[in-house]
């Protein structure tokens, strides 16, 4: 009796003692986030919300900073120079991000082909353009574009042509033609390692049933590429419709007014914002161009949801 009368105790003990600790909040795992919380906090919410909060007032020469409400998203929806960059990111994101996916897939299907020579060097310097930061790249683009002192003007004289990669008609081009050589490599290591999880017996397989090279790649290797396409397209939106360093820098050697203040919408902002005196302004098309690139990166997510799930 007395046994059973302690082994209830006991056990009456351990089952309030469970029942406590199951409904108790356990506040461990914020000790590992409140780091990277603060900071998150500091250097993207407090600043996307001070955006939106001056983004509904107005510097005015009488009466210093007023409120107008969506007076600057007003402003925004009839501003040509505006939705001209707009036009301008747009067509670049179009052309410039289809090619510079198709060659990160192909360097990716060739260094996973096991039939590249110097597959480790290709490897290397192929990421390399990414880890020079974007000044020093276009800098050095630049200067090799240049008609009269540059790789282009050196060919000119050698070929006797008038070749001029810097002028308006096809300076675009050449502005992806940089941004392509910064990031091919480091998209084309995001395919390469959605590659290698794919495992060999499935080659070894396709290979017994007498599956082409060109057989294997097209049903098993490009297929194994959709996840890591969708990764990559959104990044090169984003990334796309916040173009500044490139034109920004060219903008000092290009001839003539090739790369005007509103080339790209980060340009126009920023120029409005800083050499301008129009904050609040600057900060209205900041808010737009962010719900811009989410609703078309949102749209090309959900669109590579339903192409997987079928």
């Amino acid at each position: 009796m007395i046994k059973q009368r302690s082994l209830n105790q006991i056990t009456g003990t351990k089952s309030s003692s469970v029942r406590v600790n199951r409904h108790r909040a356990d506040w461990r795992g914020w000790k590992f986030m409140w780091p990277f919380a603060l900071v998150f906090t500091l250097v993207f919410i407090v600043p996307v919300v001070y955006a939106v909060y001056i983004s509904f007032f107005q510097k005015r020469m009488v009466g210093g900073t007023q409120f107008v409400g969506f007076a600057n998203y007003a402003r925004l929806l009839h501003d040509q120079q505006f939705w001209s960059s707009v036009g301008r990111v747009a067509l670049f994101t179009i052309v410039q991000v289809p090619i510079m996916l198709f060659l990160s897939a192909a360097m990716a299907l060739a260094l996973d082909s096991m039939k590249l020579h110097g597959a480790k060097f290709f490897r290397i310097s192929t990421f390399l353009p990414y880890a020079v930061p974007a000044v020093v790249s276009t800098l050095i683009w630049g200067f090799m574009y240049g008609a009269k002192y540059g790789l282009v003007g050196s060919l000119n004289d050698l070929l006797g042509t008038s070749l001029d990669v810097l002028s308006p008609s096809v300076l675009l081009a050449s502005i992806g033609n940089i941004v392509t050589w910064e990031f091919v490599g480091y998209n084309m290591l995001i395919f390469y390692s959605s590659l290698s999880t794919i495992p060999h017996s499935l080659y070894e397989a396709a290979s017994i049933d007498g599956a082409s090279e060109w057989q294997i790649v097209k049903s098993i290797k490009i297929p194994e590429l959709k996840g890591s396409l969708a990764i990559t397209v959104i990044f090169s939106i984003i990334g796309s419709f916040q173009l500044f360093n490139e034109p920004n820098i060219l903008q000092n050697m290009v001839p003539g007014n090739a790369i005007t203040t509103y080339y790209t919408p980060n340009m126009y902002a920023y120029n409005l914002s800083f050499s301008g005196n129009q904050s609040n302004y600057a900060a209205a098309m900041a808010i737009v161009m962010a719900v811009i690139t989410m609703a078309i990166a949102y749209a090309v997510q959900l669109n590579s949801m339903k192409e997987q799930m079928k």
